[in-house]
């Protein structure tokens, strides 16, 4: 347990300075010992490849209070963001040969492909007419001679461990990451998008990613 412990809270601290490098430096310290034993007894050492990306694809869609990893883990849910960087960070941790690598997409989501993607009721209330722009953020990762993509936004049939995961979005212009995600994933967002459109988009959707709890008569 000790060592599983510390795994956990190395990929908790691990500054985005250094998620490439795979040198993830020496935690302070957890700030959640609940949530440290969390992510021992669901990713343990021996987890496999497969393991890892359900694991974080089985995460509810939702803004943690706290938009970090350790919120995330604290609080069982995560957007594209916090997921992405969390498996980047346990990817180059665990299976470093798979070379993790983020991609930002910039894309127009329309009130069409909203409807496939997260059903009629999100498309109608929160996109407008003319559609939104969103930045997505994804994985690629290295398989043999092949990079795939990996997209754990959402839970989904299970990945076959060879194949791309389908994107959490529409078609759009990418930007690989480069030291800073975070700060550059937020400098697209400035660029390209409008708040007042895009967070009640971001709302709906994790309202509508919620489990529903069965009500009796």
């Amino acid at each position: 347990m000790r060592l599983q412990l510390d795994i956990s809270s190395r990929l908790l601290h691990a500054p985005d300075s250094e998620l490439y490098g795979g040198a993830f430096g020496t935690a302070v310290g957890l700030a959640s010992l609940g949530c440290a034993q969390m992510l021992a007894a669901e990713l343990c050492p021996g987890a496999s490849l497969i393991e890892l990306v359900e694991a974080v694809r089985s995460l509810p869609y939702g803004r943690p209070s706290d938009r970090t990893v350790e919120g995330m883990l604290r609080e069982r849910r995560g957007t594209c963001s916090t997921k992405h960087l969390f498996l980047a960070r346990l990817l180059a941790e665990r299976f470093p040969e798979t070379d993790p690598k983020i991609v930002h997409r910039v894309y127009v989501l329309d009130r069409a492909r909203a409807g496939e993607l997260f059903g009629r009721d999100v498309a109608e209330v929160v996109v407008h007419e003319m559609g939104l722009v969103d930045v997505h953020r994804y994985l690629t990762i290295k398989l043999g001679e092949e990079r795939i993509v990996i997209d754990a936004t959402f839970p989904g049939e299970p990945w076959d461990g060879g194949s791309s995961l389908p994107l959490a979005c529409g078609p759009g212009s990418d930007y690989p990451a480069g030291d800073n995600p975070n700060a550059e994933k937020r400098e697209l967002e400035t660029q390209h998008c409008d708040p007042a459109v895009r967070e009640p988009f971001i709302a709906a959707l994790a309202n509508a990613s919620q489990p529903q709890v069965a009500t009796r008569d």
